[in-house]
């Protein structure tokens, strides 16, 4: 992780760490945080506790997102602050629907110089993001939808089940948008709870989301998402998002925290480490194998 992010994510660049209520890559947050990058533009579909513990150590610059908040909890106070009270500085923000977000990813991905989408009609979010334009249709019906430009980040990361060394990388259980940022960035770092032999990537094709074509880095790092979870090895940390309103509630508690579980620790093994076997082992789920097909071999 430190050579992907020392190699791959430079200061004033766009990061868009996806992944919907899994897989979101807290290592790779934590890593830039450490590596002390400047002047991001961080984009993601719904910005949780790592973009505010990444806001909160002050790596950001602005926010492309479509909500925000600490899932099942309340506020994300470190962004909040920054946004109401420019405390301790302003964040720019740029704010879309969630299928807003995927379309402009969805343009990145396809090279288009804009996406339609229907679901802005009687909105207000047009009204305070004047991206989102209004465009009627060339053909007959000339019916009005409005447009959103692409987004091509300059890094995605995105955290995967598994991928071997070459960087085919595979999810199960929610999708999210992992693969149209992936396509849509010009760097793809792919972090997996485990690299395994290509054979077995081949043995499952279809769940191959992020091919190795696209992919400048592969890292593997157990318990990556933690607290968010990865479907399979181990469930989502509610607890910790829980204390996490009572950690970043104030600058002094939030700092501390990011003192002791991120700048004094050497990597993602170390948090690991420290964080316990108990706490790991409270976190692994009963096993749920999905059916197997047969694929048939053609001579």
């Amino acid at each position: 992780m430190q050579d992907a992010v020392r190699e791959l994510v430079r200061d004033g660049d766009t990061v868009s760490i996806e992944g919907f209520t899994h897989l979101i890559s807290f290592a790779a947050g934590h890593e830039i945080i450490r590596q002390g990058r400047r002047d991001l533009t961080l984009a993601r579909m719904t910005p949780d506790v790592v973009y505010d513990q990444m806001v909160g150590a002050g790596v950001a610059k602005k926010l492309i997102f479509s909500w925000v908040g600490n899932p099942g909890v309340g506020s994300l106070h470190a962004i909040r602050r920054r946004i109401e009270d420019e405390d301790p500085g302003p964040l720019e923000i740029e704010e879309y629907s969630h299928f807003g977000m995927v379309c402009r990813y969805v343009a990145g991905a396809s090279n288009l110089p804009f996406f339609p989408i229907r679901s802005y009609f009687e909105s207000d979010i047009p009204k305070v993001n004047l991206k989102i334009v209004p465009m009627r249709s060339p053909y007959e019906d000339g019916t009005e939808v409005y447009v959103v430009p692409p987004l091509r980040p300059d890094v995605a990361i995105v955290h995967a089940q598994r991928a071997d060394a070459n960087g085919d990388a595979q999810i199960w259980g929610l999708l999210g948008c992992q693969k149209e940022a992936a396509f849509a960035a010009d760097r793809v770092i792919v972090v997996v709870e485990e690299v395994v032999d290509e054979s077995v990537i081949r043995r499952d094709p279809n769940r191959t989301v992020i091919p190795s074509v696209i992919v400048d880095a592969v890292v593997e790092e157990p318990f990556g998402c933690h607290p968010s979870f990865a479907q399979g090895y181990y469930d989502r940390d509610n607890a910790f998002y829980v204390a996490w309103d009572d950690i970043a509630r104030d600058p002094e508690t939030l700092d501390a925290w990011l003192k002791e579980w991120v700048y004094d620790l050497g990597s993602h093994r170390d948090y690991v480490e420290k964080m316990g076997a108990d706490r790991w082992g409270s976190l692994r789920p009963e096993p749920a194998p999905s059916g197997e097909v047969d694929y048939g071999r053609y001579a």
